[in-house]
């Protein structure tokens, strides 16, 4: 693996990948609904309103643009239902408040996270 220098210590920059099993079918309204939710879970400031898009191939994808950076969505429904959610701001937020609303609001079978 290549070493990481911090070679911006005075900008906050806080990362989170968050992944999932959920119990239903995720579609378009739940991507939107769910990014809108986050910025209120997060304590940001939305500039743009969710944009998704779906992929014959890949499934459904969302994006975010919060003023202190954004959020990515991704999500499956074959080879399994899976989700993917990569965090990226500017401004420090609460990781465990994160995990919790993301296991609560796709009533997952089981959730993953890290912060880097």
């Amino acid at each position: 693996m290549l070493d990481f220098k911090d070679l911006a210590p005075a900008i906050t920059r806080q990362r989170m990948v968050v992944e999932g099993y959920p119990t239903f079918v995720i579609a378009d309204a739940h991507i939107r609904d769910y990014l809108r939710r986050l910025s209120d879970v997060t304590d940001m400031i939305t500039i743009i309103e969710p944009v998704t898009h779906v992929s014959e191939l890949y499934g459904w994808a969302g994006w975010i643009h919060w003023e202190t950076s954004g959020a990515h969505f991704y999500s499956w429904e074959r080879p399994i239902s899976f989700f993917s959610v990569d965090i990226y701001t500017c401004k420090a937020f609460d990781p465990r408040t994160v995990l919790d609303f993301t296991r609560a609001y796709f009533r997952t079978t089981e959730i993953v996270a890290k912060e880097f």
